[in-house]
């Protein structure tokens, strides 16, 4: 078995012998970078497509990439049913009992040939235990369930938020999410709105369009409140009232208001809120393959979530930088009714767009159908890829030989259409088609058995047993919620004063700048502290560090005050509160330590807390020197980490590259000599065989003539002898050189098969990870020139 494990390389399967009707030995290895031009899988129930869109998800996990993964028929959820030790106790939980009575034999035996039949597959495709746990530990696998609580719940519908400020300053992203969202609401509440026509679509994208600009969240009550009452009076050149009467936009206001009120609409309301960045990776920076599983929604509902779904993806990819790698995956099973070729459903234009732009971001496109005519071929001319199954009908046929003339017009390379027709007449089940623009031609090739068990489309009760231990963790973990008020970070910055307050307002020098923290509620009793406020400046040329930071410090005073009244202080900076210049009404006192009351102590203190904040202030900060990468500040390191995986990958791919470069010539040279000595052996061995001939003919013609000429050996019989004796040695040296020239065939393929080895070692070195991704912390310093104490003054908390 050939080696599959290669840098960015898919294994998808083997090469398909078509006459033989089994695969080749030669595997198909399928460039993850052709992703970047989106790809397209076609085939009718049983032609496997499930099977090779499992199998394309699984290695672009084991590479690193993580994936979001739309399902609207449930079988995707598959990539969560992996048993590394192919146990049959594994398998029986997702066993089909009917399946077991219509065999005849029981759940648990049917369990044991299932697992059996997957430890068989696995070898004999290459595979084993040992790469299904390498698939489950590269990547975390989750199921999300929008407008459900079995798979993870996932809230679209709390906050209609304005994009990410990288994202918010591209006006063509923001118009184009405006009409995504809009148009999905709309769809939702039964409205089928034209962006250019439709004043419903018009005055909601208004309102949006507006809460954006100024920063604002919009939820579904506040978009209904708007609705009726607008924060404008004009739409283009016309009054409200003659563009959308109050009378009507009530009607649409309450169309909203009664999709809120619903009680089952609640579930939309919770969960994780839709974050892209979350979908794709976890917390701490692992890839994820996430399983948006919407088989349980409605029409309605499925075409308001997945436009909403398309429009945070544009969102964020914009607000990525550019790439030539592949940094995330877009696969959707059943784009039926989705990208249609005629109608334009809310899905579409995001979709499109997606397609069109995606490719400069990273991010791949994959559309899986059985319905080709329902695909707008047009559009999909983007897609550099093609996976074509068994088809249907003879119509289907044509419709997807017009989508590939159309991709290869495209790319500018010719299309044999004959050709291509005879190859997708009588396609085998996972038997495929690829045509990818990137290759020379189009080869036929067998999908390889999945590390996943194909269940078949999972029930609600299979996702809520699958995801119950993920969801009880999650619980497990979450932290308490903090209440707003005056920071915890004040409160313990110091031993806390003994006396109690319950005393007249201490009198104070006029020269003591003196505050008082703003109180919620009830009697005020007042404790002395010293607030300082401060400016740090950061700056590490190596860690390519240049902030500023305001810092607020509190530090409580009892009755004596330590000689460093900071010594202890917590010196984070404490959340915004309200100072008052006077007292609450009605407000008592602790006493005032006799050093707080002396202005001379304040310039003190000033110095003693900026040497307090050169000594123990600091910004930690994570860097992986390999890649030149320090994390920003305020950067969680989950999302550092994603950045390093992302800088390491196309490092490695722009290393693999170099090296194709480098060895591409040479393994080129080597298989053109392959091919002319083979030419040669060929010629030597045809030689031979005429010279065989020859002096068969002569040495018969010889004998004949000895036999049945005249009785007496002639002169011209001895002649004829000895040519036959010549064209003898002749054969003979000719198979000589035939030994040789094979020979050398052999030699050439040695030296062939060595370089390639050569570049198979070089390019292992280049793997995702290892030391060149190692992640470090390095903690800076504030710049004490730079570091400068506003104030210092006396504090009174409550």
């Amino acid at each position: 078995m050939q080696d599959y494990e290669k840098l960015g390389a898919f294994y998808l399967g083997r090469l398909y012998d078509p006459d033989a009707g089994r695969p080749k030995d030669d595997l198909l290895l399928y460039d993850s970078r052709d992703l970047l031009t989106h790809a397209v899988c076609v085939g009718m129930t049983g032609s496997g497509k499930t099977g090779l869109g499992l199998a394309l998800l699984e290695e672009a996990a084991i590479d690193g990439i993580p994936a979001i993964a739309i399902d609207p028929k449930g079988d995707l959820g598959n990539l969560l049913l992996t048993f590394p030790r192919l146990d049959p106790g594994d398998f029986r939980p997702w066993i089909d009992e009917e399946e077991a009575a219509r065999q005849g034999i029981s759940p648990d035996d049917l369990a044991a040939r299932t697992a059996e039949k997957w430890r068989k597959g696995l070898a004999e495709w290459g595979q084993g235990p040992a790469r299904i746990a390498r698939f489950r530990d590269a990547a975390d696998a989750a199921i999300y369930t929008p407008g459900s609580s079995a798979g993870i719940s996932i809230s679209v519908l709390r906050s209609l938020g304005p994009p990410p400020a990288g994202a918010a300053q591209d006006e063509d992203a923001v118009r184009g999410r405006i009409t995504a969202t809009v148009s999905g609401l709309l769809t939702l509440v039964g409205i089928e709105a034209d962006p250019i026509r439709s004043r419903e679509h018009i005055l909601v994208s208004t309102v949006l369009d507006r809460a954006w600009r100024e920063g604002k969240d919009l939820g579904i009550g506040d978009l209904v409140r708007q609705i009726q009452s607008p924060p404008f009076e004009r739409v283009g050149v016309v009054d409200l009232e003659s563009f959308y009467p109050a009378r009507e936009r009530q009607a649409l206001a309450m169309a909203f208001n009664n999709l809120l009120a619903s009680p089952g609409f609640a579930s939309w309301m919770e969960g994780e809120p839709l974050d892209v960045g979350r979908l794709l990776y976890t917390p701490d920076g692992k890839p994820r393959v996430a399983v948006l599983s919407i088989a349980h929604l409605g029409d309605a509902e499925r075409m308001f979530f997945v436009t909403l779904l398309l429009g945070e993806l544009i969102a964020w990819m914009r607000s990525r930088p550019g790439t030539t790698s592949l940094r995330a995956i877009l696969y959707m099973d059943e784009v039926f009714g989705y990208f249609p070729p005629t109608a334009n459903p809310p899905s579409k234009t995001p979709m499109l767009t997606l397609l069109k732009q995606a490719r400069a971001y990273g991010l791949g496109v994959v559309l899986a159908t059985q319905n080709p005519v329902d695909l707008d071929y047009k559009g999909l001319g983007n897609a550099g890829t093609w996976f074509l199954g068994r088809l249907q009908t003879e119509r289907d046929k044509m419709r997807v030989l017009d989508g590939l003339e159309g991709a290869s017009a495209a790319s500018g390379k010719g299309f044999d259409r004959a050709r291509i027709d005879r190859m997708l007449s009588g396609l085998g089940s996972r038997v495929f088609l690829m045509n990818d623009v990137h290759e020379d031609a189009p080869v036929l090739f067998q999908t390889r058995f999945t590390l996943s068990y194909l269940a078949g489309p999972l029930t609600r009760v299979q996702i809520q047993k699958l995801m119950a231990p993920r969801k009880g963790r999650a619980e497990a973990g979450a932290p308490a919620s903090a209440s707003a008020t005056v920071p915890e970070t004040s409160r313990s910055s110091a031993a806390p004063p003994t006396a109690r307050a319950g005393g007249e307002r201490p009198l104070v020098p006029t020269e003591v700048p003196e505050r008082f923290l703003s109180a919620r509620e009830g009697p005020v009793a007042y404790h002395p502290a010293l607030l300082g406020t401060c400016k740090l400046h950061y700056v590490d040329a190596e860690a390519g560090v240049d902030l500023w930071e305001d810092v607020a410090v509190v530090a409580r005073l009892g009755h004596d005050v330590p000689p460093d009244p900071w010594d202890g202080a917590d010196t984070s900076t404490p959340l915004d509160f309200d100072l008052l210049r006077e007292p609450e009404s009605g407000a008592s006192f602790a006493p005032l330590p006799a050093e707080a009351a002396r202005p001379k102590s304040y310039p003190a203190w000033s110095r003693k807390l900026a040497e307090s904040l050169y000594r123990g202030r600091s910004i930690d900060l994570l860097r992986c020197p390999a890649l030149a990468l320090v994390s920003k500040p305020g950067e969680s390191e989950g999302d550092f980490r994603v950045r390093v995986a992302e800088a390491d990958r196309e490092r490695r791919d722009g290393d693999v590259e170099r090296l194709r470069k480098t060895y591409t010539p040479r393994l080129a040279a080597l298989e053109e000599q392959i091919r002319r000595s083979e030419e040669r052996v060929e010629r030597e061995r045809a030689q031979v065989q005429q010279q065989t001939v020859q002096t068969a003919i002569s040495v018969g013609a010889t004998v004949l003539g000895a036999l049945f000429g005249r009785k007496v050996l002639s002169a011209g019989n001895i002649g004829r002898a000895s040519t036959a004796a010549r064209g003898a040695g002749r054969v003979a040296s000719e198979r000589q050189d035939v030994a040789r020239a094979s020979e050398s065939v052999e030699v050439l393929r040695q030296r062939l098969a060595d370089l390639q080895s050569q570049f198979d070692a070089e390019a292992a070195t280049l793997a995702v990870g290892g030391d060149r991704a190692t992640v470090e912390k390095v903690a800076v310093r504030p710049r004490k020139s730079d570091l400068s104490v506003e104030q210092v003054l006396l504090l009174w908390m409550p």
